[in-house]
């Protein structure tokens, strides 16, 4: 009878399971993800049977563009590995599912990062969960620090200390320069330029985007810092028209003694410049603390899909320790902060300095981030630029100009 009872079991079991529909997932990521993601997808599908996911890379530059015109035609993938600042957007457009249910329902919901759950919410619900990660971080070059006296092995914790620590650097001349940051690249600076205001108390949106509070003492002393350290000789002159193709490849040169950057520097430092030597460290505040961008992308899914048990099990496995730990060595920092340490683990440990700051980040949140932020055009971009290269006397009216600008675009949308 037990043998007979045990065999009615299995055959129960392998209904059940012949009872689960195999799901094709269709799934698009931009560019920028290309190091990771056809390999967690990979993996993914050879870890089952079941569920399969096909991957389509898109440039970075057209996936946001893309997206909006197959959701719009009713040709959109099941899933989206987005710029988490656009989940916000698609979410007011109605184009993505609700996943609150789902998000709740994991019992590590608590450990994601919520920097991209809070733009990943719309109304009081989950649109876009946790998926890749970066931090900004502030580098600096250890060789020149020493060869200017400094400490090679202690960052600047205050805007003074960057400062002192840059124009030492920037003594040792032959073409070195102290401090680099690309001046005419809106994303560049929202990513690494906005912690110093958020370390120092401001902020640049309120009330879920729907509040500009770009004119504040902190906006301009942390345009202020800037602009006199270009106008003090630290910064190379190509900052300021560098729309963002130098951002990392100025401090790679080995003469640059500063710069902000993200933890995505790391793995580029490490697999292509060899003998460069450099730490990491956090964005400090005016007078000290820190603050970081927690930037990466948010894992949607188009409202139109019916394929959920697929979307759910891809989800587990990213979210599981074999998938996170795939993507920590593969240049996405943890979005599961419980098992972030033992995702890391055998990696350099400069990566653990990353995924802190991009654990206890920031994402601003707004539903025009692109028209705001992004554009070339933009209020933000055109404020810094103009404001970062011109007199201590532009600065006031120029935020204040911003501001306006920047309202007035919030005001209008949709």
């Amino acid at each position: 009878m037990k043998k007979w009872l045990c065999g009615v079991g299995g055959v129960l079991a392998a209904l059940v399971a012949g009872a689960a529909q195999a799901e094709t997932i269709t799934m698009w990521a931009r560019s920028d993800d290309s190091t990771f993601m056809p390999k967690l997808v990979d993996a993914f599908n050879k870890s089952q049977s079941l569920h399969k996911v096909e991957l389509q890379i898109v440039p970075v530059n057209e996936l946001v563009q893309k997206y909006a015109v197959a959701a719009a035609g009713g040709s959109a993938p099941d899933a989206l590995s987005l710029d988490l600042i656009y989940t916000p957007a698609f979410a007011a457009a109605g184009q993505l599912k609700d996943l609150t249910d789902i998000a709740k329902s994991m019992p590590y919901f608590e450990a994601l990062s919520k920097a991209h759950l809070s733009v990943g919410t719309y109304q009081d619900h989950i649109y876009g969960m946790p998926f890749s990660a970066d931090g900004s971080v502030l580098i600096w070059n250890k060789k020149l620090f020493k060869a200017a006296g400094l400490d090679p092995d202690k960052g600047p914790t205050t805007w003074a200390e960057i400062r002192h620590d840059a124009e030492k650097v920037n003594a040792l001349g032959g073409g070195v320069r102290g401090f680099y940051f690309s001046g005419n690249c809106g994303g560049c600076n929202i990513f690494t330029f906005t912690p110093l205001i958020w370390a120092s108390g401001g902020d640049i949106f309120a009330d879920n985007g729907r509040k500009a509070t770009l004119d504040t003492p902190q906006m301009r002393d942390a345009i202020a810092f800037y602009q006199e350290m270009v106008k003090g000789g630290l910064v190379p002159a190509g900052a300021q028209t560098d729309t963002g193709a130098n951002f990392f490849a100025a401090f790679a040169t080995g003469k640059i003694g500063l710069t902000p950057s993200g933890s995505f520097a790391i793995g580029a430092l490490n697999s292509q410049f060899h003998d460069l030597d450099y730490g990491v460290t956090y964005l400090p505040g005016k007078d000290g603390g820190w603050s970081s961008f927690a930037g990466g992308d948010n894992f949607v899914v188009s409202k139109s899909t019916t394929k959920m048990e697929a979307v759910k099990a891809f989800l587990a496995y990213a979210y599981s320790l074999d998938g996170q730990t795939l993507l920590a060595h593969n240049g996405s920092l943890p979005v599961r902060q419980d098992i972030a340490k033992e995702a890391l683990k055998g990696l350099d440990t400069r990566y653990l300095v990353a995924a802190d700051a991009m654990a206890h980040g920031r994402t601003p949140y707004s539903t025009v981030f692109n028209d705001l932020i992004n554009s070339a055009n933009g209020p933000w971009n055109t404020m810094l630029n103009k404001a970062f290269f011109g007199d201590p006397d532009t600065i006031a009216p120029t935020v204040r100009n911003a501001q306006d600008a920047m309202q007035s675009i919030i005001d209008t949308a949709p």
